[in-house]
């Protein structure tokens, strides 16, 4: 592919190119240079897809859910056919190295196995006889069109968190990814399209806001999923809540590791390097705050800073790579600006990512492993989600000061501890305020039934996203009761129908 190549859109059953006359440039990382350009959807061309998602609703939706299942697994057997082209997709577009990328495939894979149980998942219940002559049950019934907008560090896991689950309930569905990697959306596209999925089940639009406000402004869309910033998904939700539909809404992050003074060193250490600099610290679950408890601090930064200082950072397709590129040189940026803050605060700066050029990559939008120590609450580099390889260093005193540090942060996405303390383990399980919680475990990530989500600002909208709560998030339930006629009328009823009826 070269910058005269086109990405666009997928609508219908086809791909659809875009005429709206705007377009961006689509990057290699690792080289700086651009790939393609990717069309950037217009109101017109979005409402466009909203109406093909519509057009295949009615038929889709009335197929049993086991006939839904079997075209998924379907889908499921085709992706695990061709994972590794999806990585090398997203390694292409977005940087981080290809063994990472191939697990985020697969775990996209596991949400996908797990709609494969639709027809479980969608019981209703049934009660007879709960008053005299009537029956009662309820169904779970699904929305109509529904959509997703997600961001450029998991092209592919993060819309699996989404339409797996939707479009295996009925719902047809039209996917908003980033425009910084938009690939591996069309390749799934077409991947279900081999699968069997009627044209227009699922649905394609790339695109910015204009696409964005579209979705969330048009009246055939029943409800939205976004991951992305706060400041965005706080936007969506309200204005979701304005248009009337149903939004699940996440946002950003800043999430902490505690250290206690028993905790295993290295394994601490090797977990902070993981979590803080894996995908260049470009995910919503990295660790980019180590809460240092008491005499654990002196302890343990050197081991940090000789292993930020050794880490290997190069092209995603390098063998020994353990961290790539920064997506963009728009991203790099404003990391280094962030770095700088911190420095101008007082931080202090460990080990400076900045500068850093992976040898024969010249052009790439490289940055190395940043360390901070000496980090206090009031400075930004502490306070603000800075989606990159730089990882803040907070000491305090004892476990309560921590807890209380996490706790009063705005953002409650992940958080982990690292202790042999199996009391003080359950007590910041049961305390942390946090919606997904690691006990020696840095990525505490949720497997695929059991749902994705955080608390205060990292999540708007009452459920997580896939397992059973995404279930419950594209489908409605209606409760009916039935009472057949008899011989002699009754004649009028003016009471509700109760256990005495």
């Amino acid at each position: 592919m070269n910058s005269s190549d086109s990405i666009s859109h997928y609508v219908g059953g086809h791909r659809v190119a875009g005429d709206s006359g705007r377009e961006q440039d689509v990057f290699n990382p690792a080289t700086g240079e651009a790939t393609a350009r990717v069309s950037l959807a217009s109101t017109e061309e979005t409402n466009a897809a909203v109406a093909a998602a519509r057009a295949a609703f009615p038929a889709w939706s009335a197929l049993p859910p086991i006939r839904r299942a079997r075209v998924m697994n379907r889908f499921l057997g085709l992706l695990n056919q061709h994972k590794e082209k999806l990585a090398a997709a997203i390694t292409s577009e977005h940087g981080k190295i290809l063994s990472d990328a191939v697990g985020e495939v697969e775990r996209g894979i596991e949400i996908v196995e797990f709609a494969c149980g639709i027809p479980q998942l969608l019981k209703g219940d049934y009660t007879e006889q709960i008053a005299n002559g009537i029956d009662n049950w309820t169904m779970r019934q699904p929305l109509g069109v529904v959509a997703g907008v997600t961001p450029f560090n998991f092209p592919v896991m993060v819309p699996m968190w989404m339409f797996p689950i939707a479009i295996a309930a009925g719902n047809t569905f039209v996917l908003k990814p980033s425009p910084i990697d938009p690939t591996p959306s069309l390749l799934c596209a077409e991947l279900m399209q081999e699968a069997g999925f009627p044209d227009g089940v699922f649905n394609v639009v790339q695109g910015d806001v204009v696409a964005v406000d579209a979705l969330l402004a048009n009246p055939d869309v029943a409800a939205v999923s976004f991951v992305g910033s706060t400041v965005v998904a706080n936007k969506i939700y309200e204005t979701g809540a304005h248009y009337g539909k149903r939004i699940q809404a996440l946002g950003g992050a800043k999430n902490h590791m505690m250290i206690m003074p028993d905790a295993d060193l290295d394994k601490a250490v090797d977990a902070l390097i993981g979590s803080a600099y894996g995908s260049a610290g470009e995910r919503c679950m990295a660790i980019s705050a180590a809460v240092l408890v008491g005499s654990v601090a002196d302890e343990i930064m050197p081991k940090l800073a000789e292993a930020v200082a050794a880490l290997k950072v190069g092209s995603g397709t390098s063998d020994d790579a353990e961290m790539g590129p920064i997506v963009t040189a728009a991203a790099r940026e404003r990391i280094e600006g962030c770095i700088q803050q911190g420095v101008d605060a007082g931080a202090k700066l460990v080990v400076d990512g900045r500068g850093f050029t992976a040898p024969g990559f010249d052009a790439g939008f490289w940055l190395g492993g940043t360390l901070f120590d000496h980090v206090s609450q009031d400075m930004s580099i502490y306070r603000e989600e800075i989606f990159g390889p730089v990882l803040s260093c907070v000491r305090v005193d004892n476990f309560a000061e921590g807890l209380q540090l996490i706790n009063e942060h705005e953002y409650g996405n992940g958080v982990s501890i690292f202790t042999r303390d199996g009391n003080l383990a359950r007590e910041f399980g049961r305390h942390v305020q946090v919606g997904m919680v690691g006990i020696n475990v840095p990525i505490p990530v949720p497997m695929a039934w059991q749902g994705f989500g955080g608390w205060k600002r990292s999540l708007f909208g009452d459920m997580h996203v896939y397992g059973e709560e995404g279930v419950r998030f594209y489908t409605r339930q209606k409760s009916i009761m039935q009472r057949w006629p008899e011989s002699t009328s009754r004649g009028a009823e003016f009471v509700i129908p109760n256990a005495e009826s």
